[in-house]
């Protein structure tokens, strides 16, 4: 498999997972190796202004859980039931002392993070609605780091699936699942992205 196949493959594989094995751990060593990713992307004017903090015992996932609010399309889906909660999570924060602004960097710091999370066979969700000021004081972050995203994160306990969508332009983008649990993300086709 070459280079370009192997990115294919892992981004196929890069999905929103939501529902973890509890019993499997992950090691604040894999999270830290995740975050070392981060110092490899680029950053708008190489201010670098994010900064990471990293979430594995039980005791602080328990109290971040209740900050989250899970899959919005799902309306009838409070989130994940206790045997299948995240067992880490990185929270991505926004250290205001070197400015108000990332950029573009939170998007490509977290999908480097993902990425590197689904090579080594873990799965993850970037949540991005969250109560800031709660979270901020479960973790007792320092004054000035601003939480951009939560990725939660363990071992994929559930199948998600991308569909093509019908190519139409009203076509449903929002995700969903079957009666057995099953998770499908519609795409839309390649000819439908690319300007004529």
């Amino acid at each position: 498999m070459n280079t370009f196949e192997t990115l294919s493959d892992l981004l196929l594989h890069n999905r929103s997972y939501r529902r973890f094995d509890a019993s499997k751990e992950i090691s604040e060593e894999t999270l830290r190796n995740l975050v070392n990713l981060t110092r490899y992307c680029a950053s708008g004017r190489n201010a670098q202004p994010l900064k990471y903090r990293i979430v594995t015992s039980k005791e602080e996932c328990d109290a971040i859980f209740p900050t989250l609010w899970w899959a919005g399309y799902l309306e009838d889906w409070d989130g994940p039931i206790p045997e299948e909660r995240p067992v880490a999570y990185i929270i991505q924060c926004l250290d205001s002392r070197h400015g108000q602004n990332c950029l573009c960097c939170d998007g490509i710091q977290l999908e480097a993070i993902t990425l590197g999370a689904t090579a080594l066979g873990l799965g993850g969700c970037i949540i991005k609605s969250f109560k800031a000021q709660k979270l901020s004081e479960s973790l007792n972050l320092p004054k000035g780091m601003i939480p951009r995203y939560v990725l939660a994160l363990g071992h994929p306990v559930e199948e998600v699936q991308i569909v093509d969508m019908n190519g139409l332009p009203d076509a449903d983008f929002k995700y969903y699942r079957d009666i057995n649990g099953k998770h499908y993300v519609p795409k839309r086709p390649l000819e439908e992205l690319i300007i004529k």
